[in-house]
């Protein structure tokens, strides 16, 4: 009888007190070659997805003003729009608060060929749920090995996951929050719950360790963005992205259609243009 695969916890699993927040690019130059060069590699593996019918999900959280949508922009914006979807996780709808809080991710599993990309996940079951008691502690703690298993569920059945922590320190959050409520493009974004947050910054540290503690699994751990400097932060993203989905995946294009070659020059016989 076939068994689901084991649950493996990293022994030494990341901790926020690890990630070094001064590192940056020198140059914007410098930032715009890697970048331009990690857009090509992504668009690459999403083809190899495409045409192998492979799945993938990816979970990014992080602090408010981390820099999450900058990078995930960053990350999508050379693909075909047709072959991944970004879903904004905000709070549950009044019809999703009376189901299990996994239902709303377990609607928007990526199709065979398609990338899933939740900007905030399931993990706030843990996360906010927890800080700000929406969850009872019975609830949350048991969310630990009920999203272990979900997770499992997935990559067995051959889903690529991929999970990525922005962090940023205090003092940048509270810079970003004041370059947003200049900013009238950008002033919505902030609201009072952000800065009501950051009474409960350490409480959310906790937290975060402990997400980290229970839920990086050796074969879906968790991968840690320096996010004090936005251009390192997009590339470490998209880095460790990248890296993620392509290990163990075949990156070669498809041989050419010799039926589809026919047809075509066919046509183009019709028209008397050359082949």
């Amino acid at each position: 009888m076939f068994t689901p695969s084991k649950i493996r916890l990293e022994p030494t699993p990341p901790s926020l007190s690890e990630v070094d927040l001064s590192q940056c690019f020198v140059s914007k130059k410098h930032y715009k070659k890697a970048l331009k060069h990690l857009q090509k590699r992504m668009l690459a593996v999403q083809q190899a997805y495409y045409h192998q019918g492979l799945r993938a999900i990816i979970c990014v959280e992080g602090w408010d003003a981390s820099g999450k949508g900058g990078a995930i922009r960053r990350l999508t914006e050379r693909l075909d729009p047709r072959g991944y979807t970004v879903f904004p996780i905000a709070a549950p709808t009044a019809s999703e608060q009376g189901k299990h809080y996994l239902y709303r991710f377990q609607s928007r599993l990526p199709a065979p060929g398609n990338i899933a990309i939740f900007d905030r996940s399931y993990y706030g079951r843990v996360l906010v749920e927890r800080v700000e008691q929406f969850a009872t502690e019975q609830e949350w703690q048991r969310a630990y090995q009920e999203i272990n298993e979900f997770e499992r569920m997935l990559s067995d059945d051959g889903v690529r996951i991929i999970k990525l922590f922005v962090h940023i320190d205090k003092q940048e959050q509270l810079t970003r929050f004041a370059a947003r409520l200049s900013n009238p493009k950008k002033r919505w974004k902030l609201t009072d719950e952000d800065i009501r947050n950051r009474e409960k910054w350490s409480e959310y540290e906790v937290a975060i360790n402990d997400m980290f503690a229970y839920t990086s699994e050796v074969d879906r751990p968790w991968a840690l963005i320096a996010g004090n400097y936005k251009w390192f932060a997009r590339v470490q993203f998209l880095t460790a992205v990248v890296e993620g989905l392509e290990k163990d995946v075949d990156l070669t294009l498809p041989p050419i259609d010799p039926a589809l070659v026919k047809l075509v020059n066919e046509e183009l016989n019709k028209t008397g243009e050359k082949p």
